[in-house]
């Protein structure tokens, strides 16, 4: 292993907070801002990461005609908004990437759909953009994850054979990406997966958070 390709959200930093916000907004655009819910918005990120239906989520509050038109809307302008400014680093993330920089080129792939300028400012603001030589974006491929594309520009970026890059994330389909790509894959349980459903796609490592991977990587 050559080079590791990191997912953003759920691996660096943790973005829970924005995923309340966000569930908050959208439960006040279909008129329900005393309903008090957090496993629905982190429910409803983990569906829309595998493109599936969402409106059965709410069927207790009777409005799945609004789901589409209003609650999602709102849920994913909310989160745009609050995710650079509630998103917080995991415990020892700075000390980790300086000491994987120092051995391997890193990139970022994220599958927001926003410009990389915006990520690097977030990055920026946390002291991290200095670790990573390559930023990829859902934006800058045709095809986000669960396809490879965002794997190949990032390896291109790297200059490193997509087979000898590794994919880190806390996403099922972070895993499908790596092995669509033909890099190997490496799942953390600091996100919105159990460590069933991350092993049920049969990563090359599964690791408890970041700050295992500088222990493991020598092994990968």
């Amino acid at each position: 292993m050559k080079a590791l390709l990191l997912d953003l959200d759920g691996t660096l930093v943790d973005s829970s907070e924005a995923l309340k916000e966000a569930g908050k907004a959208g439960f006040i655009a279909i008129g329900l801002p005393d309903v008090n819910d957090d496993k629905i918005p982190f429910e409803v990120a983990r569906r829309l990461e595998l493109d599936l239906p969402i409106e059965d989520l709410f069927s207790r509050f009777h409005v799945a005609k609004e789901v589409e038109e209003r609650f999602l809307p709102a849920y994913l302008t909310a989160y745009y908004t609050a995710v650079t400014l509630r998103s917080k680093p995991f415990p020892q993330t700075k000390r980790t990437l300086q000491t994987l920089s120092q051995r391997f080129p890193l990139a970022l792939i994220t599958l927001r759909y926003v410009v990389r300028e915006q990520i690097l400012d977030e990055l920026n603001h946390m002291s991290l953009a200095k670790f990573f030589r390559a930023v990829v974006t859902t934006l800058d491929v045709a095809k986000p994850k669960p396809f490879p594309d965002a794997l190949l520009v990032a390896a291109k970026k790297l200059h490193v054979p997509i087979g000898e890059c590794a994919i880190v994330g806390d996403s099922i389909i972070d895993i499908q990406a790596g092995k669509a790509a033909g890099a190997k894959t490496i799942a953390v349980l600091t996100g919105l997966f159990s460590r069933a459903e991350l092993e049920a796609q049969k990563p090359d490592l599964v690791i408890d958070g970041l700050a295992s991977l500088p222990m493991c990587t020598t092994a990968c």
